[in-house]
């Protein structure tokens, strides 16, 4: 990405963000500013309580911060938009619809309907391997297919953004690995630009192209580390040199406030 003109997609322009408590009031995020680019992949690392969560709830539109500005496409953000897909941790799918039919949700608050939907649910859930599922309901998946149905409904409401809160913090490794390289293939297809939130180090370092590392009490930026490691990535490159010194490092960083 060096040398190259990057378009910013999203600015967080000295967020500061304060919840009321029994004392109170807490800081939970002191003077954020941070450009994220189009089609870039960011992930945000940081210890519990470091305010991850509430940065992405700003840049979703789920709550204001305290002071400061967050843009998306330089215009500021007020609310939700059609712009930004959000996926979170826990599913969010509707149960009383099928796996078809939650995906057809998100084509037709695009004003898409009726049969060309339905074929274009199949094409999303294709994508995610879960076609063969298309008329089972949530409540007959296992935790990761939720999660990928999740994010083909997120894909079919055709965001300019992701903003994915641990989407595989709750599944098992193995699982979480499988989700984590068909996410990598989707995203170097449609190089949407990525926000993704992880506690998981090594999960940070193999998806992203920048790590934005976080101090807590209050939550501040405390590093953002390039990941230059090449495209396409496979669950091998987990093993190599490089990328353990990256994870190191960014470990090292992580946890030095903490231990």
């Amino acid at each position: 990405m060096a040398g190259q003109e990057r378009t910013v997609k999203l600015r967080l322009e000295n967020i500061c963000k304060t919840f009321k408590n029994r004392d109170g009031e807490s800081l939970v995020l002191d003077n954020i500013n941070l450009d994220i680019y189009d089609n870039e992949f960011l992930c945000v690392v940081g210890p519990s309580g470091c305010g991850k969560s509430t940065l992405l709830n700003i840049l979703a539109g789920l709550t204001d911060a305290s002071s400061g500005t967050a843009y998306c496409n330089g215009v500021p953000i007020d609310g939700t938009g059609t712009e930004r897909g959000v996926v979170f941790q826990q599913y969010a799918l509707f149960p009383w619809l099928t796996v078809k039919k939650n995906v057809m949700f998100a084509l037709e608050m695009r004003g898409i309907k009726g049969k060309e939907a339905e074929e274009l649910a199949m094409e999303y859930l294709e994508g995610v391997h879960l076609s063969d599922y298309a008329n089972h309901y949530p409540k007959e998946l296992s935790g990761g297919m939720k999660q990928r149905v999740a994010i083909a409904r997120a894909y079919a409401a055709e965001p300019e953004v992701l903003l994915m809160d641990e989407p595989f913090g709750a599944l098992d490794a193995q699982t979480r690995m499988v989700l984590q390289s068909d996410l990598l293939e989707t995203w170097t297809k449609d190089r949407k630009t990525c926000f993704f939130i992880t506690h998981d180090v090594e999960e940070a370092v193999f998806l992203s192209q920048r790590i934005v590392v976080m101090s807590t009490h209050p939550g501040r930026i405390s590093d953002i580390i390039d990941v230059n490691l090449p495209y396409p990535r496979t669950q091998d490159l987990k093993m190599s040199p490089e990328f353990n010194e990256i994870r190191k490092n960014v470990w090292t960083q992580v946890y030095s406030d903490i231990l």
